[in-house]
């Protein structure tokens, strides 16, 4: 009996499933009743065996992955990101030019529909999909992503950690400016995250940017972005005294 692609994909994810582990994520993503995660399924696979199952089955098809990112179970959406992933290298070796404006495409309109919706599958997806995507292009996208749904504006600030690596700031700094004021707990660790890299690289860039806006920024965020300063530092900029 020949077994199909996706069938064989079904069963290794099951075969990968633990209820107890499944039990704590799903406490962990916040999946209850008007949380952020709220409805989503886990299995309780961890990260590194669903790393594996993408190298695994880092050949099927974009509809095949587009079938698993509509899937309500959590890791059959991140295992279909890691399979884009997959394919994206792929395609840098082949130089094919093609697919990855094909990914792109896809990861943009499930983020849209969202399916990429929640913040692991956000943070380890972004800036290899469309952050480096982005690199020799334009991107206004990103600005367009701000007006999205959390995950859309998660997707278009979490991108931009792609062109931090290449010592490129600017996006990251207006993308900031723009979720400044975003009510959100998850938009405000993102930009932190974000201006801390910045800070990594240049330090000057951080600290321009943290003087016109600390005093107004969420405390959440400031905390992060601050995160690697000394002691003194830190405490000064959350007392408002800088």
């Amino acid at each position: 009996m020949i077994i199909s692609m996706n069938k064989k994909l079904d069963l290794k994810i099951k075969e990968k499933a633990n209820p107890s582990k499944a039990k704590d994520l799903q406490r962990f993503f916040k999946t209850g009743k008007g949380h952020y995660g709220e409805g989503d399924v886990f299995l309780g696979i961890i990260v590194p065996e669903q790393r594996k199952i993408a190298v695994e089955f880092k050949d099927i098809s974009l509809e095949e992955i587009e079938n698993l990112l509509n899937s309500e179970i959590h890791e059959k959406r991140l295992i279909a990101l890691l399979i884009l992933i997959e394919q994206l290298k792929k395609a840098g070796k082949e130089k094919d030019e093609k697919l990855k404006e094909e990914i792109f495409k896809l990861y943009l309109k499930k983020a849209h529909e969202n399916k990429v919706n929640n913040w692991d599958l956000v943070d380890l997806s972004a800036p290899r999909i469309v952050g480096n995507y982005l690199l020799d292009k334009k991107r206004d996208i990103l600005y367009e992503l701000t007006k999205g749904n959390l995950w859309e504006k998660r997707i278009s600030v979490i991108s931009t950690f792609a062109f931090i690596k290449n010592s490129e700031f600017n996006d990251s700094l207006k993308i900031a400016e723009i979720l400044l004021n975003d009510k959100h707990d998850l938009m405000h660790k993102a930009v932190g995250w974000m201006l801390r890299e910045i800070g990594k690289k240049d330090i000057r860039v951080l600290e321009e940017f943290l003087k016109k806006h600390y005093k107004n920024m969420p405390r959440t965020m400031l905390r992060y972005a601050i995160e690697k300063f000394d002691e003194k530092k830190r405490k000064m900029y959350l007392k408002r005294e800088i």
